[in-house]
Parts: C-alpha cells; structure tokens; sequence
C-alpha cells in the first residue's frame, strides 16, 4: 500500500522523474502475489492505481537505496541483522517517523484485523511527511 500511496503522491507533485520509489518484503512467503484484495480495495477508493507484485528484499536493493523505510519495527530489525553493523546508519527509517505527532510509531498489519481504511490514513501520513522531508532535503 505504501509503495502506491507514495508514487501517487509523487506523481502528484509532478517528481515522477526525480523520485523513485520500490516495495519489497522481509520475507519470501508472498513472492510474485498481488496485493492484498483489501490493499487493493482501499487503494481504488482513493483512486489510486496499483498492479504491483510482492518480491524479497535484496542486499542490492538495500545498498542502491537512499532510504529504506520500514512499517514496524520487525522489518527495522531484521534489515539490520542481514547486512553489516550499521550499514544502514542514516537510512533506515519507520515510515510514521515522518507523519504528523499522534499516530502509532508502527503500522499495524491489516490483514490481522481488516482495518485497511484506517492503515492507508497512516500510511498516507507518513507518505506525505517523507515526501516533504525528501523535498526539503534535496531542494525539490
């Protein structure tokens, strides 16, 4: 869902050129399956497009990446443990460490509890924040 909420919200902003943006898993269980029906479901009800498909994280996508944001902090842990001692110092992000104050610091998984509606208002929070921290970090 982030990955989706995130370029639309670049597409928006007319940076389709300049920003890149990919979604990958910590694990390899959903590899090559499309998003969940109820991601997909509250993606389209916020008009936003998504045909994407799950693959694992890969040490090359880590190393490429300016930032490397994580939805919980089991995905922060786990990326810290599959590469060197602080190779992703200044990189590894939460995605709500960007949203306003008084959101969760996590975002839950939906699956779990089928609050898509209420995920997708975090996850376009956190979305919007590191939107503007990238623009105002890189002068766009």
């Amino acid at each position: 869902m982030a990955e989706a909420v995130f370029h639309h919200l670049v597409d928006q902003a007319g940076l389709s050129d300049q920003i890149e943006a990919d979604s990958v898993g910590t694990s390899p269980v959903n590899e090559g399956r499309p998003a969940h029906r109820g991601t997909r479901e509250a993606l389209r009800r916020h008009d936003i497009a998504y045909e994407g498909r799950a693959r694992q994280v890969s040490l090359a996508d880590l190393d490429e990446a300016d930032y490397v944001v994580a939805m919980d902090m089991a995905n922060v842990t786990y990326l810290r443990e599959v590469g060197p001692r602080g190779w992703l110092d200044g990189k590894l992000y939460l995605l709500l460490d960007f949203a306003p104050p008084g959101l969760p610091r996590e975002v839950p998984d939906p699956i779990y509890d089928g609050r898509f509606e209420d995920v997708y208002g975090m996850i376009e929070a956190g979305c919007q924040g590191l939107l503007e921290h990238i623009r105002a970090k890189h002068g766009l």
